[in-house]
């Protein structure tokens, strides 16, 4: 038995030894090597190369905002007489122009106004008419100078009724077919239309027909916490961001500062005026309002589109050639606008890729 236990373990042995003796089959294969990452000629055209520079550091200090209506370019239409109103043509969000006829009013109180206006007209005709004859009779003595004088007042009285009643309808329309046009009195948008064809209005009615606002530029009345109010400023330069346009910044300045605390929220109101091109702003959007304060400070600056954010980290692809480009990870003490400011990561004068860093990203990290 022990002659049988010692065969077997010789066989063990030599079967050992042969299996670390026969070749593997990965032996042969030469290991593999990754090539270094080289921008595409495509991609070099169209690069492009920032240089990291030192500027003194900048804090944008934000705060959320509404978009709202200057006031002081909003028209509201009330009725000036009582009617049923008719013929709307313009509805919320139409662009109308000074002078445009928004509905037709039909008012017996215009009628009222033609008709005072043709009788004092035929008033007028009558008092020349007489006054004419007086003067004719007083040449043949047959009328005093009292008679000339009686129908001198009767005839200025008779113009000055005419001239009232002109004022009047001219007022209310200046209409000669008895019915009141709604017109807009200044070009801008149709925000508000609280009537419709049939509905009957009176000039005791407390809500406007039409509400007209010319959106050429708007106000943002934003919430400034009290931490905060010594570092707002009226006249501080602004740029305002919205959800609709992630990638617009508009510009703007500081109007006013209301200086009170609302006493249920705890802030104090800011408004700010921005030109609106091409009407994007619309009354109601939510917006974010920077404020960007300068300090003495100098820092590491470089611009906002050389960053990647990945993994809750900042990242910035360095360019030293072709086939040299790698991935660095940075500190970033404030971002405001176009500009970001870094802590720690790169030095001034590394150059950085500011057009596709992403894609770059993306194949440096595959």
């Amino acid at each position: 038995m022990n002659m049988q236990f010692k065969k077997n373990n010789i066989i063990l042995f030599i079967g050992c030894c042969a299996l670390l003796h026969f070749p593997s089959c990965k032996s042969d294969q030469p290991s593999e090597v990754r090539q270094p990452y080289t921008l595409p000629d495509s991609m070099l055209k169209t690069l492009v190369i920032d240089t990291v520079k030192t500027s003194n550091l900048t804090y944008a200090v934000k705060f959320n905002g509404v978009v709202d209506f200057n006031t002081d370019k909003v028209v509201n239409l009330f009725p000036l007489i009582t009617g049923n109103i008719q013929e709307i043509t313009a509805m919320p969000g139409d662009y109308v122009k000074a002078g445009q006829v928004l509905g037709v009013v039909k008012s017996a109180e215009v009628a009222n106004y033609n008709a005072a206006l043709i009788s004092a007209n035929a008033n007028v005709r009558l008092a020349a008419r007489q006054l004419e004859q007086q003067r004719d009779l007083f040449k043949s003595g047959l009328a005093s100078q009292i008679d000339i004088t009686g129908a001198e007042a009767n005839y200025e009285q008779a113009v000055a009724a005419k001239t009232a009643a002109e004022k009047i309808l001219s007022i209310n329309g200046d209409n000669k077919n008895g019915n009141y046009l709604i017109k807009s009195p200044i070009e801008g948008f149709v925000v508000q239309k609280n009537v419709t064809n049939g509905m009957a209005i009176r000039t005791d009615n407390s809500t406007a027909m039409f509400t007209i606002s010319d959106l050429k530029n708007v106000w943002v009345q934003a919430s400034v916490y009290e931490e905060n109010i010594a570092k707002v400023h009226q006249g501080d330069a602004v740029e305002v961001t919205t959800i609709a346009y992630p990638d617009k910044v508009f510009t703007g300045k500081v109007d006013k500062l209301m200086n009170i605390l609302d006493p249920t929220s705890k802030v104090m109101k800011m408004r700010i005026v921005l030109n609106n091109p091409d009407y994007l702003l619309k009354p109601q959007m939510f917006t974010t309002v920077a404020i960007n304060n300068t300090t003495n400070t100098t820092s590491i600056a470089i611009s906002s589109n050389d960053l990647i954010f990945d993994h809750s980290q900042y990242y910035v692809v360095i360019y030293k050639g072709n086939k040299q480009v790698q991935i660095c990870p940075v500190e970033v003490t404030s971002i405001t606008g176009k500009t970001a400011y870094i802590k720690s990561g790169v030095k001034p004068g590394d150059k950085l890729i500011g057009s596709d860093a992403v894609l770059i990203y993306g194949s440096l990290n595959s």
